[in-house]
């Protein structure tokens, strides 16, 4: 990440200068999660919105439209639950590698925020801190927002905040890969015997407005990556005797964006209604998200299956990975290494490794359209 070496007002500080030998040979004293964040009652609905939201008009009509998804399931996002389980998890995995440094979480948009994590790593005396955020692929608002609010907590904090690194997006990491190879295996499993003819596993993904898109490998990562984990369950299913056909292919869920702004397509439901015209069952295999927050609560369990239901099309939505072992070794794997001083794992991208740390130019925040003039 771009580091802070001056604290706010200027003044260096005599931990940023600290080495391994400081910190009981360790290259990080701390580790941190960073993650989007889910109200957890209806009262908190309309004020996470609207800091999801804030300085971008969104007109309050549109944000009531969303608050009614949270509030069909009474005002609750899966996601700090989830994370929350996570965490506990990922400590146990990090304690088996002998890595006994604090785990601290931090929210972009709600309890616990990050800017009062990074209050809390200061008054523990955190010098370093490795950051893991629960984004896997690169994008503006999976990698670089993170950078920005980092160093925007840490200035809040003032002087004597944490210097926060960040590890790349891990989407190529084997083991995150079999875990959704794994999940979708599973939901393959669970489709009717009879609509499993001529089977297609549908990849999702958040999607983003294009402007954005072309400024990261949003786009080629889970491409790649869907193609690994397509020909990883072919493999398994012929490994395990299975009969029939197999296809696969990629849609979008979840557009917020204006009509008139061009977001990626196709969107799932429409894409679901052509998958019908060639496949007896769908397994949609949400390969952008780790945990089952809303967007895959509402737009996948309930929206886009009840269009595959209205078609006739038998539908099974794969599990994220959640805490999936394999993922989970993945990342303790990779934090342990940072931890430690050491190389990280390797991934398997056919471009090779990714600078680490991030690029400083890294998914860039895309440039605002001008205003139109009357």
């Amino acid at each position: 990440m771009t580091e802070l070496g001056d604290g706010a007002g200027g003044e260096t500080r005599a931990k940023d200068l600290a080495g391994p030998s400081e910190r009981g040979g360790l290259a990080y004293d701390a580790i941190l999660v960073l993650s989007f964040g889910g109200p957890e009652g209806p009262d908190d609905v309309m004020p996470f919105l609207e800091r999801v939201t804030g300085g971008r008009g969104v007109p309050r009509e549109r944000l009531e439209e969303v608050a009614q998804h949270y509030l069909h399931f009474g005002g609750v996002s899966p996601i700090n639950a989830q994370t929350a389980t996570f965490l506990d998890a990922l400590r146990r995995a990090l304690e088996a590698r002998g890595i006994g440094v604090p785990v601290y979480w931090g929210n972009r948009n709600w309890h616990p925020l990050l800017e009062d994590t990074v209050a809390a790593m200061e008054r523990d005396g955190v010098g370093r801190a490795i950051a893991y955020a629960t984004s896997t692929f690169s994008s503006y608002p999976g990698c670089r927002q993170y950078l920005e609010d980092l160093e925007r907590a840490r200035l809040v904090v003032g002087p004597s905040a944490p210097i926060v690194d960040k590890l790349v997006p891990c989407w190529d990491q084997r083991g995150f890969l079999e875990a959704v190879r794994d999940r979708a295996l599973e939901g393959l499993d669970a489709l009717p015997a009879d609509a499993r003819d001529r089977v297609e596993l549908v990849f999702t993904a958040h999607s983003i407005p294009l402007s954005m898109a072309s400024t990261s490998d949003y786009e080629a990562e889970l491409a790649e990556a869907s193609a690994w984990v397509a020909a990883a369950v072919d493999e398994a299913r012929r490994a395990r005797g299975l009969a029939g056909e197999l296809e696969w292919s990629r849609a979008w869920q979840s557009r917020s964006g204006p009509p008139a702004q061009p977001w990626l397509e196709p969107d799932i439901c429409d894409h679901l209604r052509e998958v019908a015209k060639r496949a007896t069952g769908v397994v949609v295999v949400p390969i952008g998200f780790v945990s089952d927050h809303m967007e895959v609560a509402y737009d996948l369990d309930l929206e886009a299956a009840a269009v595959a239901e209205s078609i006739g099309l038998p539908m099974v939505r794969a599990g994220t990975v959640g805490v999936a072992s394999a993922f989970l070794d993945a990342v303790a794997d990779l934090l342990a290494a940072k931890v430690e001083g050491r190389p990280v794992p390797a991934g398997i991208a056919k471009g090779g490794a990714r600078p680490d740390p991030c690029s400083p130019g890294c998914c860039p925040r895309p440039p605002r359209p001008a205003p139109t003039r009357p």
